[in-house]
């Protein structure tokens, strides 16, 4: 295949996935905090606050699992067959959705959330098709236009809400539900049949011995989860949280939220396109001077006023960018040897366990004041950018190269 048919592909693959996954984070905001009783706000008369972040959780507890097994999944089974299975079943997932919120109800929300990110975690499987079928600095750039492509959606997804939520409320999950088939139909399209492997006999097998977390038996591998989980702590505390600021410091509404998601993934989305190219500075180095960006970012939203705030949430898609254009690349050339499926699926089960946390731990912290989930990740950024550093001090203090083992 054409290394350009298989980056297209990979990247549409992201593009179309992510554009389903950021319908909620301007919709259901305004639905929980709103004075008026739904089903959704109302269930066994909790906090409205908790109950959103139960609902942002969710969706990542899937992808969570999802993340750790359909990569090593598709190192065994193909990547297209597991990118296809994913594809129709996340679409499924999102017919669902739609159908709970006709119903205003909660438990079958969460159900469809959670069934949609366990088959979202197909992400750590377009990941592993660029890093197995790519070498050298195309497989660094080919690394960073995924990145777009996944950025890309999450404009596309905020944009498509605002867009057609006056139309009806479950109006943008049938649209992804109908792109997620249509980027199966593409998928199948553009990329061959491949022979599955008979290392192992069956799915099962795989899913229960074979995923990415066992990849922390490794000290160095162990070392970088640790790190890159608090990063991801930092980014998704401002991802799940910032909307809620900016219903109750701007008064901004599903449509406002929307406008300043999609032009900071637009930042992030051109920023993409050239932060995959090759540098001089060592990756560690790179990541941890972007990790600072990062921590700053978040913060000053925590801190800033409206204005000062929304230009931070924009700003922050520089740092974020890069961080995500060299941290993968770098995995991958030095990680490689453990299978890219396994690799790339611990990155994404790193970012879907953050998720998890915040969503629980920053639902209660909104409770007193949403600035402190934000405070929170800042300090969390923060860290993880100051071990990063320590990190490539150490190698280079023993003379060892940041490159493939």
């Amino acid at each position: 295949m054409q290394h350009a048919l298989l980056i297209a592909a990979a990247c549409l693959m992201a593009l179309l996935s992510t554009v389903g996954a950021a319908l909620p984070y301007p919709i259901l905001p305004p639905l929980f905090a709103s004075s008026a009783a739904n089903g959704l706000n109302t269930f066994m008369d909790m906090p409205p606050k908790l109950l959103l972040g139960v609902a942002l959780a969710i969706n990542p507890l899937g992808l969570l699992i999802g993340s750790a097994v359909l990569g090593p999944l598709s190192d065994r089974f193909g990547r297209r067959r597991m990118m296809l299975l994913a594809s129709f079943g996340a679409a499924a997932g999102h017919a669902l959705s739609a159908l709970a919120l006709v119903i205003e109800s909660y438990p079958l929300f969460l159900f469809a959330r959670f069934a949609t990110g366990l088959l979202e975690g197909r992400s750590a499987v377009a990941r592993a098709l660029l890093a197995d079928r790519l070498t050298g600095p195309l497989r660094l750039r080919a690394m960073s236009w995924l990145n777009g492509a996944f950025y890309l959606g999450w404009l596309a997804g905020p944009l498509m809400a605002a867009a057609t939520i006056g139309f009806g409320v479950t109006v943008p999950f049938w649209i992804a539900a109908g792109a997620l088939l249509l980027s199966a139909a593409l998928v199948a399209a553009a990329l061959p049949r491949e022979t599955a492997s008979t290392a192992a006999t069956s799915w099962w097998h795989v899913a229960r011995n074979e995923h990415s977390l066992n990849l922390l038996r490794h000290d160095e591998l162990r070392r970088l989860f640790i790190v890159h989980l608090a990063l991801t702590c930092g980014v998704t505390a401002f991802y799940e949280f910032y909307p809620l600021w900016l219903v109750e410091v701007a008064a901004y509404d599903a449509q406002g939220i929307a406008l300043v998601t999609a032009v900071m993934c637009a930042v992030m989305t051109s920023v993409s396109l050239f932060a995959g190219r090759p540098s001089t500075v060592a990756p560690l180095r790179l990541a941890s001077v972007n990790a600072l960006g990062v921590a700053i970012a978040v913060g000053t939203v925590a801190a800033g006023d409206a204005r000062v705030g929304m230009a931070a949430i924009v700003l922050f898609g520089l740092p974020m960018s890069y961080y995500n254009a060299v941290v993968p690349g770098w995995c991958a050339e030095r990680y490689g040897g453990y299978g890219q499926g396994a690799v790339m699926g611990l990155l994404s089960t790193t970012f879907c366990l953050a998720n998890i946390l915040m969503a629980i731990a920053g639902s209660l912290l909104a409770l007193i004041d949403t600035r402190l989930v934000l405070a929170l990740g800042a300090v969390l950024a923060a860290w993880a950018s100051w071990r990063l550093q320590g990190w490539h001090d150490e190698l280079a203090a023993d003379g060892i190269k940041e490159g493939g083992q």
